[in-house]
């Protein structure tokens, strides 16, 4: 894996450089070919001292991202490999079982999304409530006032300028962010 390694408010040094090298390597064993795969990581250190990471692998078949923030930044390092091994484990949980069923109904498939090479126990998705409602065309603005009001982390619209789904989200610094469809 090739690495972009980006300081905000930090110079990053040659000891954070290895660091994060040596930390997020060990995430190669999990795929058979890392081949041509870069790396992004974003570190910020905030006012208040505290340091947040940012991780992005785009990968063929699919792109893992994690972000973490703590007091110290080598732990915030150590917390989000761990969070991306973890998105690995799952999604090759998820892949395996497909081949599974797939093989099952008498489909011989071969797997075209990088596949994991330990065995870890599934994890069950479950969906227990489903709820159906008009999307009404609105701004930005209108549907973060109806969020709070609804006491949502999150709320989905018609963009009434675009005419297209809109999401408008609550972020963990407070502020606002807006997922625009294509």
């Amino acid at each position: 894996m090739k690495y972009n390694i980006r300081g905000e408010n930090i110079e990053v040094t040659q000891a954070i450089r290895e660091y994060v090298e040596k930390k997020i390597g060990k995430l190669e064993r999990y795929f058979e070919s890392t081949e041509g795969v870069t790396v992004h990581v974003n570190l910020k250190v905030y006012n208040d001292k505290q340091a947040k990471i940012e991780v992005t692998i785009p990968m063929p078949q699919i792109v893992l991202r994690a972000e973490e923030r703590h007091d110290d930044m080598y732990a915030a390092i150590d917390l989000v490999v761990d969070k991306l091994e973890r998105q690995i484990r799952k999604h090759k949980t998820k892949v395996n079982r497909k081949m599974r069923e797939k093989e099952a109904n008498g489909v011989t498939l071969t797997a075209t999304a990088p596949v994991a090479t330990e065995e870890h126990e599934e994890e069950e998705f479950e969906v227990v409530r489903t709820k159906r409602f008009s999307l009404k065309p609105m701004d930005s603005e209108e549907a973060i006032l109806q969020m709070n009001m609804l006491g949502h982390n999150f709320y989905v619209f018609i963009n009434a300028e675009t005419n297209r789904t809109n999401v408008v989200y609550k972020r963990k610094d407070g502020k606002y962010g807006l997922i625009e469809a294509n």
